[in-house]
């Protein structure tokens, strides 16, 4: 029997979520003032880099089942960044603290700089709502 090749894996995702947080990121910066509008962006970028820190593990798995545990060790090093920068968006925005999102955005500027966008691209407006989802997520815990 052949392998089973999953077309949708985590890495493809992860791509999809990072392209999704490029494109957030380039909205927020060209933005500009605090609002609704800007604590959606932020919300979202957040959502989008707790999404692929989650999956880093994932990833790695087959790896380390395989023994390859310094590519593992290196994949994780290389992306942990990702729920360091989601964990201090969230406690920013939380906060209002619209000096460390902007420390913070610069950041993840130098991070997403390599990913390849569109000028338009067709991704819609997934961050609506995404404010009012975290307000929601932190004062329900």
């Amino acid at each position: 029997m052949s392998r089973v090749i999953n077309p949708n894996g985590v890495g493809k995702e992860r791509n999809q979520v990072m392209k999704a947080v490029a494109v957030s990121l380039r909205e927020l910066l060209r933005h500009g003032q605090p609002d609704d509008h800007s604590r959606d962006l932020v919300a979202f970028i957040a959502f989008g880099l707790k999404t692929v820190g989650e999956g880093i593990d994932s990833t790695v798995a087959a790896w380390e089942k395989r023994g390859y545990w310094v590519k593992a060790d290196r994949f994780r090093l290389e992306w942990e960044w990702t729920s360091q920068v989601s964990d201090g968006l969230q406690k920013a925005l939380l906060s209002d603290d619209w000096g460390e999102i902007g420390r913070l955005s610069v950041q993840l500027g130098q991070k997403v700089s390599h990913i390849k966008l569109a000028k338009n691209p067709r991704i819609g407006t997934p961050w609506e709502g995404a404010w009012r989802k975290l307000k929601k997520l932190t004062y329900s815990a």
